[in-house]
């Protein structure tokens, strides 16, 4: 049988992280806890679990926290834990059952991640596939009789074990105040980083949060190596960011690079959001209407979805088309993920 290190960064966890431990206490071998800095009883209540507890001063850097963690582990395989996860009784039994049949040739082990939309930040689905269980040290192996190489890729397996994500709040403002201290540094967001910027903004932003983000989203739309995922991304943050601000200009400018290249669910929403403002409901509907089924989502899903529904069930109500303002709604409710 394998043995699992279960490796956790903690900073003012209390609330959840007793429970989270409840569930893993049994499931493996060893418990490292690194904590980033609490000030309320969450390394008292670490001290419950394990002896193997570890401050590391955060410089907001979860990489280089998780990296850490990994240093202090000393089992087969580690387990990538957050305090605000749980396993309920019947997937601890499916994770037994897999500590007990797993084969050393297994590298990687992805798991369900579930419940994502509660105080969802960045997912626009409620399930999916994650890495979680990961081997310690890894053996590399030489392959093909002929021009040999290195194998890279790791080998996978994707289990039926369901993570409960139950979060006490919404973590997005420390999300985004983090991206502000590695931008304020002068450092270059990775294309991955950009994405999952304006997703968040997308998906937990307020208004105050486009506008601040705002600033640096116009200055990464000069930049001419972006590639052009990061462009539309760019350009769905600034179209919202435009409209908010009442800035049409910027607006109008935005969305027709947008539309001229593969146009955005989210900006065409947009567009409708400017014309419903203005009281001009059939150039709305226009918008609207693309939003919902001409164009593909960038970063909410939702964009794509029930959001555009309502909006023209809205319009047709104002216009006074009882028939139509119906069949939208109905649409809307019966819209799912």
């Amino acid at each position: 049988m394998i043995t699992i290190t279960a490796c956790m960064i903690v900073k003012n966890e209390e609330n959840v992280l007793g429970r989270c431990l409840d569930s893993l206490k049994n499931l493996v071998d060893e418990i490292v806890i690194v904590d980033t800095g609490s000030t309320d009883r969450t390394k008292e209540i670490a001290k419950q679990y394990t002896d193997k507890i570890y401050d590391f001063t955060w410089i907001h850097d979860f990489a280089a926290a998780r990296n850490f963690s990994f240093s202090k582990a000393t089992m087969d395989y580690i387990y990538v834990a957050d305090a605000d996860e749980e396993i309920d009784e019947e997937n601890q039994e499916k994770f037994r059952n897999l500590k007990e049949a797993m084969i050393p040739e297994v590298e990687l082990v992805q798991m369900y991640y579930t419940n994502q939309l509660e105080y969802g930040t960045t997912y626009n689905y409620d399930k999916e596939y994650r890495p979680k269980l990961y081997k310690r040290l890894r053996e590399f192996t030489w392959q093909d009789p002929i021009h040999e190489t290195v194998t890279l890729d790791p080998v996978i397996y994707d289990s039926d074990i369901e993570i409960i994500h139950r979060p006490a709040m919404s973590h997005a403002k420390r999300d985004f105040n983090n991206f502000y201290v590695v931008l304020d540094k002068g450092e270059r967001l990775s294309p991955k980083l950009v994405h999952m910027f304006a997703k968040e903004l997308f998906i937990a932003g307020d208004e105050e949060d486009f506008i601040k983000a705002g600033a640096y989203f116009e200055e990464w739309q000069r930049d001419t190596t972006i590639t052009p995922e990061e462009c539309a991304y760019i350009q769905c943050v600034l179209a919202k960011c435009a409209r908010i601000q009442g800035n049409l200009e910027l607006l109008m400018k935005v969305a027709l690079k947008n539309i001229a290249s593969k146009a955005s669910a989210e900006v065409c929403y947009e567009l409708g959001e400017h014309y419903l403002e203005l009281g001009e409901y059939e150039e709305a509907l226009i918008w609207y209407y693309n939003a919902a089924y001409e164009t593909e989502c960038q970063l909410n899903i939702h964009y794509g979805g029930d959001y555009p529904l309502k909006r023209l069930a809205d319009c047709y109500r104002a216009l006074g088309n009882v028939e139509q303002t119906s069949a939208y709604e109905e649409l809307a409710e019966k819209w799912s993920l």
